[in-house]
C-alpha cells in the first residue's frame, strides 16, 4: 500500500475494530503496529478463534515467542484446556535472551522486521524436554518476513520435537509465505 503521510491503519479482526498506528521501519517502510499488550478484549477473541481453528488438529503443546505474543498464547492455551477434568494445555516460550536459571539452554540467531540488530532466540533446556518428541503448534502476533517462525522450528528440530501447525492473528502481505499458515487477518505494508 503507498504511504502518504497517514498515522494510521484501520482493521477489524476477530470482530473488533482497531485503529493502528503506523510507524517507520526504514526511510521507504512503514508497518502498522498491531500490538495485544493491555488489550484484553481483542487478545481474547483473537486466541479463542485461533483455538478452535487449531482445535482440531493433533498437538500436545504450544510453542511462543517473547514477548507481545504471550498473552495470546496463554489464551489459546487456556481455551484449549479442559479445566473441569483438570487438563491444562501446556505452552513453552521462546526467550531473546539466556537467563540466569536456564540450564542445556538451545539458541538460534534471528533478524526481524522490527529490530534492527540480530537478535537470539532461546528455548530452555526444561521446555526443550517437554517439548522433546512431541507434536507442537506455534503461536504467534504477526508474522511478517517468517524469520521468527523459521528461528523457532529450528531450535524445535533441535529439541526433535514436530511443529505441525503455525498460528498467528495477523499474516504482513508480500512477505511470508506459506498456505497453512492460520491466520485470522492480513496486514498490509507501507511503502513510498
Amino acid at each position: 500500500m503507498r504511504y502518504e503521510g497517514q498515522e494510521s491503519y484501520e482493521i477489524t479482526v476477530a470482530g473488533l475494530r482497531r485503529r493502528l498506528p503506523l510507524v517507520p521501519i526504514n526511510d521507504s517502510l512503514w508497518i502498522a503496529a498491531f500490538v495485544l499488550w493491555g488489550d484484553v478484549e481483542l487478545t481474547n477473541a483473537c486466541a479463542r478463534l485461533l483455538a478452535d481453528r487449531l482445535r482440531p488438529l493433533s498437538f500436545e503443546c504450544i510453542v511462543s515467542v517473547e514477548a507481545k505474543a504471550l498473552p495470546l498464547a496463554h489464551m489459546v492455551a487456556t481455551y484449549l484446556s479442559d479445566e473441569r477434568a483438570g487438563r491444562y494445555f501446556p505452552y513453552a516460550v521462546c526467550r531473546k535472551s539466556v537467563k540466569g536459571y536456564m540450564k542445556d539452554a538451545l539458541t538460534v540467531q534471528v533478524k526481524s522486521i522490527t529490530t534492527a540488530a540480530m537478535q537470539t532466540l532461546v528455548l530452555d533446556g526444561a521446555d526443550a524436554r517437554r517439548v522433546r518428541g512431541k507434536r507442537v503448534a506455534v503461536v504467534d502476533d504477526v508474522v511478517s518476513t517468517g524469520g521468527s517462525l523459521r528461528a523457532v522450528d529450528e531450535l524445535l528440530e533441535r529439541a526433535n520435537a514436530d511443529v505441525v501447525a503455525r498460528a498467528a492473528v495477523l499474516l504482513e502481505e508480500g512477505g511470508y509465505q506459506d498456505p497453512h499458515l492460520i491466520h485470522l487477518g492480513t496486514l498490509p505494508i507501507f511503502t513510498k
